[in-house]
């Protein structure tokens, strides 16, 4: 495992997965709604960066983390997780709640954040 997250989207009802291990096959990829999924790429969305990058506060051995959005019913962020080498940490939210959460510190870490709008983001975890 690797500290990366790779999504895949259907751009028609909105379903997303997460990839395990990469197809190998030439040209099949994976398939929602009889058309191949798109990967999420993080901090590619047409949105305000410093509304959905994560802001990270190294606190002993934990890290605050927190994203400056609106919880709004029609957009707010959905999760937060912690991707290590080794471990994954995700904490959902909804509506109404505060899109902050705390780690247990690691370094190079990459910390994600998903807004349901304008899908990932992601900061690394300095050392």
């Amino acid at each position: 495992m690797n500290n990366q997250l790779i999504l895949k989207k259907c751009q028609n009802c909105g379903a997303i997965i997460k990839e395990l291990k990469a197809c190998t096959c030439s040209d099949c990829g994976i398939k929602c709604c009889q058309e191949v999924m798109t990967t999420l790429m993080p901090n590619k969305a047409d949105a305000a960066y410093e509304k959905h990058i994560p802001t990270i506060e190294i606190s002993g051995e934990y890290i605050n983390v927190s994203v400056n959005h609106v919880m709004d019913e029609d957009h707010y962020i959905e999760w937060i997780a912690m991707i290590t080498n080794n471990e994954e940490h995700f904490i959902y939210f909804k509506p109404g709640d505060v899109a902050k959460t705390t780690f247990k510190y690691v370094p190079n870490a990459k910390i994600y954040a998903f807004c349901n709008k304008h899908d990932l983001w992601e900061k690394t975890v300095e050392e």
